[in-house]
């Protein structure tokens, strides 16, 4: 089988044999996933634990296989393995193996369900899989705002528990700096545990403050994504480029939009 057939099959659901394969993956995930979570009830693990073990070494060995021939049919290898769905098929099969060194490291296998992330694939003529590529392409046009905003609130918690350190002081639970911090981003993002309170008039005013910007805060990420979405609302296919592995492409697209390069036909 050549490169171009098994990308096509292994990356892609337009196709039957693209389709089947990713049915059976997530069949297979899915079981996998069910046993790691059964293995973790005593009854179970002690009566059917080899049995168990046996099945998940034999999906990761499946897994470490499909992820070697991802590897294998894209030209630029190293764009899939530093991607993201890239790095979750990678911290899908490494824990198996790490079990030697750290057996309770096991259960983070469990990670692979976010794999299941690909089911969008298989419904592509659904509104479900315009939903995610839409989405995904969203979040992608909008890193570089939410990665400003996520700064900006950095520097907020580090001014606002520092005024706090100083406002109430190590007599009031605001032992240092670093806990100031903590009190802050539990005040900002409304959690509110209440082991470090406010004790002074000035800092419950200045907690206040921070309460109420707490509900702005958490509505700028939805603005940026929301027109985000809004501009890539459009009909595109699960087709990927051999290059970079991207999808979301228009459906007459005749180039990759992220890096440029010919899409196969």
């Amino acid at each position: 089988m050549t490169k171009d057939r098994l990308h096509e099959i292994i990356f892609e659901a337009d196709t039957k044999k693209g389709k089947l394969f990713d049915v059976i993956l997530l069949i297979a995930i899915l079981i996998s996933v069910f046993g790691v979570i059964l293995s973790s009830v005593e009854g179970i693990e002690r009566e059917y634990g080899h049995l168990l073990r046996f099945t998940e070494w034999v999906f990761t060995i499946l897994f470490t296989i499909e992820y070697i021939l991802r590897i294998y049919s894209i030209k630029k290898p190293f764009k899939y393995i530093f991607s993201f769905m890239g790095i979750i098929d990678f911290l899908s099969i490494i824990p198996t193996y790490l079990v030697f060194l750290y057996p309770p490291i096991y259960v983070l296998v469990d990670i692979r369900a976010i794999r299941l992330i690909r089911i969008f694939r298989v419904f592509k003529l659904s509104r479900y899989l315009r939903g995610a590529n839409i989405m995904q392409i969203a979040l992608k046009s909008s890193r570089p705002k939410i990665i400003v905003f996520l700064l900006s609130v950095i520097l907020i918690v580090i001014i606002l528990g520092t005024l706090m350190y100083i406002v109430e002081g190590q007599k009031n639970g605001f032992e240092n700096i670093p806990k100031s911090i903590y009190w802050s981003v539990v005040t900002l993002t409304t959690v509110g545990y209440g082991d470090v309170v406010p004790v002074t008039t000035f800092g419950k005013f200045l907690a206040s403050i921070i309460m109420i910007l707490g509900y702005g805060i958490i509505a700028v990420p939805t603005g940026i994504v929301s027109a985000a979405i809004v501009k890539s609302a459009g009909k595109v296919t699960t087709q990927s480029c051999r290059v970079c592995s991207k999808e979301g492409h228009d459906l007459d697209a005749k180039h990759c939009k992220f890096c440029g390069s010919i899409l196969d036909e």
